[in-house]
C-alpha cells in the first residue's frame, strides 16, 4: 500500500498534488508572486491590475495597481514567504494562501484595502473587506472599480 501511495505521489501532476512552496518572493502585482520558478496567485483576493487607476477622496487619479504591488512588497519585505495550495488556475499558477511567519498576506492585503475579497472563488476574506471599507483603508479612501469589472472593460 505504501509503495502504491509513493508511486502515485511521483506520477500525479503538480496540479493534483499538494504544493507548499517557501522562499524569497518576487512580487508581480498585488495578488501574484513568484517563488523560484513557481508562479502563485493569492487565493481568495483580487487586487487592481498594474495599469488600473482609482481616485483619491479629493478626486486625484492614482495608479492603484502600482500601490497594491507596493503594499504587498512592504508586507513581504524580503522575508521568506510560505504558500500553501493544491490547485492551479488556467494560467498554471498555484492558487495558494501565503504567509510571512504567521501573517496571512492574502488576508492582510484585503484588510489594508489594497485587494478585494474575490467572492467568485471564495468568501474567506469578506470580513476583512468589510473592515477595510468601514475604516476607509487603501483604495476605500476614494473611488475605484473592482478589478474584475475593470478587466472586463479592457
Amino acid at each position: 500500500m505504501l509503495r502504491l501511495a509513493l508511486t502515485l505521489a511521483l506520477i500525479l501532476p503538480m496540479s493534483v498534488a499538494m504544493a507548499d512552496v517557501t522562499g524569497k518572493a518576487r512580487i508581480i502585482d498585488g495578488d501574484t508572486i513568484h517563488i523560484g520558478k513557481t508562479k502563485i496567485r493569492l487565493h481568495g483576493i483580487d487586487a487592481p491590475e498594474m495599469r488600473q487607476t482609482c481616485r483619491t477622496s479629493k478626486g486625484k487619479e492614482q495608479l492603484c495597481g502600482v500601490l497594491a504591488k507596493q503594499a504587498l512588497e512592504r508586507l513581504v519585505k524580503g522575508q521568506d514567504v510560505t504558500c500553501k495550495g493544491d490547485t492551479r488556475d488556467r494560467y498554471k499558477r498555484l492558487i495558494a494562501v501565503c504567509y510571512v511567519g504567521p501573517l496571512n498576506i492574502n488576508e492582510q492585503m484585503v484588510t489594508d484595502g489594497w485587494a478585494m475579497a474575490y467572492r467568485k472563488y471564495s468568501k474567506d476574506y469578506v470580513r476583512a473587506e468589510t473592515f477595510a471599507k468601514s475604516r476607509r483603508e487603501g483604495m476605500w479612501r476614494g473611488t475605484f472599480e473592482p478589478p474584475w469589472e475593470w478587466r472586463l472593460r479592457k
